[in-house]
């Protein structure tokens, strides 16, 4: 049984419904996929293994008692099938009424438009109805395909900055960039 399913998002495209256990066989094909992780952590390809066993619990672990804040899996609302996933979670920094925006599609869905779709469903549900005070992403400064999504969502650029990598990938050189957008800043 999905968690929470009253609270699925869904867009003129595509349902974006609550990760489970059952989506492990596409996170591992997602995180297998040497083009779709070329601009995350060491850039290489996970491991079946991995996925499994550290980023699916992850992922799971990080759902909202109230069915708000979590990991959707996005899929075509007409066909159904997985064309990635979707995150609306607390950051890192702890910083209270602030989430952070992710996306990772498969390669079939590229260029489709699915990542602007999703990220503007989650931007507005974070706004309209989970009383966010602020949306952030980041993303690698030479990722221009994320930058777009983030731009199209009405995130704004912030900042760009540099963390010590210990085998950094091609472009980290140029460093990281964080887009965000505020509550009082947001047009429905």
């Amino acid at each position: 049984m999905e968690p929470f399913p009253e609270h699925d998002l869904r867009t003129p495209r595509l349902r974006l419904r609550w990760l489970a256990e059952a989506d492990a066989p596409h996170i591992v094909a997602l995180d297998g996929d040497p083009e779709v992780v070329r601009f995350l952590g060491d850039g290489k390809p996970v491991p079946r293994a991995e996925v499994l066993e550290k980023t699916m619990p992850v992922l799971l672990a990080r759902q909202g008692d109230r069915g708000e804040l979590g990991y959707r899996a996005a899929e075509d609302a007409a066909t159904g099938e997985f064309v990635g996933w979707f995150e609306l979670t607390p950051t890192n920094r702890g910083i209270p009424g602030e989430v952070e925006l992710g996306y990772r599609l498969c390669r079939s869905a590229w260029g489709r438009g699915y990542a602007t779709e999703g990220a503007r469903a989650l931007v507005r549900a974070a706004f309209a109805e989970y009383g966010v005070r602020r949306v952030m992403a980041t993303t690698m400064a030479v990722n221009a395909a994320s930058r777009r999504v983030m731009e199209k969502a009405g995130l704004r650029y912030v900042r760009t900055y540099f963390e010590e990598w210990p085998d950094p990938i091609p472009g980290s050189e140029h460093g990281e960039v964080e887009y965000a957008l505020e509550r009082a800043d947001w047009r429905p």
